[in-house]
């Protein structure tokens, strides 16, 4: 699903999005939403309009991310911020495909009864991702592969999009030998990560 976010009438609609069959019909909605005169449930009622006819399209990963770019970081959640730096950290090297890996297998870890139910103290936990120290998380200092980020984790929280759903909980990067990896099934490797289910 194209969720779009939107801080008054702006929703963030890629160019990709509008150069779809559809997306003239959703470019024609979103322009009549933003007309003068109307009430706020006429003009919402276009934009629902508007996201339902996003939905029937069929997107690549590379326009969906591109469709959910310009996320300001004053409109995630705590939660959204946790995902979205765990992508950053752990693979933001990776392509689109690797990055959503990450994202899944920590939101696949919520669904499991193994972790914590929330995705900030499955990121958190300890001695779960090296990148975190004392639950904190370092200082983002890459400004475009933190906006790829907060586009992956939208569209991993869209569900969207998957690469490794389910019961893949476990990954590691192909550089090391984890003395944990033997327990587990190899289901996938995605750039530099291989993914494991028990």
């Amino acid at each position: 699903m194209i969720k779009l976010r939107s801080s008054g009438l702006a929703p963030v609609i890629g160019a990709a999005l509008l150069a779809t069959a559809g997306g003239a019909q959703v470019s024609a909605h979103i322009t009549a939403a933003t007309g003068p005169g109307l009430d706020d449930a006429t003009r919402a009622a276009f934009l629902d309009r508007a996201a339902e006819i996003a939905e029937d399209e069929q997107f690549t990963l590379d326009e969906m991310v591109e469709n959910n770019r310009g996320i300001a970081d004053s409109e995630l959640t705590e939660q959204e911020w946790c995902l979205a730096n765990a992508i950053y950290f752990e693979a933001r090297g990776e392509s689109l495909e690797g990055q959503l890996a990450v994202a899944d297998v920590v939101i696949n870890r919520t669904e499991s009864e193994r972790y914590p139910d929330n995705w900030c103290d499955v990121i958190k936990q300890k001695a779960q991702f090296s990148f975190v120290q004392n639950r904190r998380f370092p200082r983002i200092t890459e400004m475009k592969p933190w906006d790829t980020a907060k586009a992956v984790a939208q569209v991993a929280i869209d569900d969207a999009y998957e690469v490794v759903r389910g019961e893949v909980l476990w990954y590691h990067a192909d550089y090391v030998n984890p003395h944990w990896a033997p327990a587990f099934n190899e289901v996938a490797k995605v750039g530099t990560h291989i993914f494991y289910q028990s």
